[in-house]
């Protein structure tokens, strides 16, 4: 049978399976699709798909035009700003020494947020492919693109391409997602200026620092 999608309004799409708690705020064109669960408090912004079976905690703050595919987990404590692709099967994490107990053992753990719970930003135009799993207390910087399958336990760059267990640089990648330059192809140069022979925006690396040389809107 195939998946409809029920207008809640003029602007916002919700699959009648999706759970949405009190509180949630959806902006204008936003699509949440099949069993999607998304928890007290939280906001995503405009033009935003949320896919299949993903759960979004309380408090998470989502910014607009975000794609988020299937099967994601998305906890308390991430900060996902505009244009961010989010793959298949992601995990983002916000406990470094979790325990489901007291250490006595005696009683469970509080699942509300506490001083052992650390956040995660998302800067605009990021992608995190499939399967990958996110640290906490970390950012991941604007358009950087995180390979899939990849761990990251620390803070990645802006245009950073990483990849790996752990996540490592291996590059630098444009806005429009082609590679600049791949270290395995060429040193890392102390200083350079790169073009993209895709789209032509140029920029200007300096160690592990990269920055547009012209404007954007």
């Amino acid at each position: 049978m195939k998946a409809t999608l029920n207008f809640v309004d003029s602007a916002v799409r919700i699959h009648p399976t999706a759970i949405i708690e009190e509180g949630v705020q959806l902006g204008a064109g936003t699509a949440i699709w099949d069993n999607v669960h998304i928890r007290r408090l939280s906001r995503l912004g405009e033009q935003c798909v949320v896919g299949e079976k993903t759960y979004i905690a309380y408090n998470v703050q989502v910014g607009s035009r975000v794609k988020v595919n299937a099967f994601v987990y998305i906890c308390n404590g991430v900060t996902i700003e505009d244009g961010v692709m989010i793959s298949a099967g992601v995990v983002f994490t916000n406990d470094r020494y979790p325990r489901a107990t007291t250490p006595d053992l005696t009683q469970l753990r509080s699942s509300e947020p506490d001083e052992n719970t650390l956040p995660t930003l998302v800067r605009q135009g990021a992608t995190i492919g499939a399967a990958s799993t996110i640290g906490c207390n970390l950012v991941i910087g604007q358009f950087a693109m995180v390979g899939m399958a990849s761990l990251v336990t620390k803070s990645v760059p802006d245009f950073a391409l990483v990849v790996g267990n752990p996540a490592r640089c291996i590059g630098y990648v444009c806005r429009c997602g082609n590679p600049l330059i791949r270290f395995h192809q060429s040193p890392r140069p102390e200083s350079s200026k790169l073009e993209c022979n895709r789209c032509r925006l140029r920029y200007q690396m300096i160690g592990e620092v990269i920055s547009e040389l012209r404007s954007h809107p």
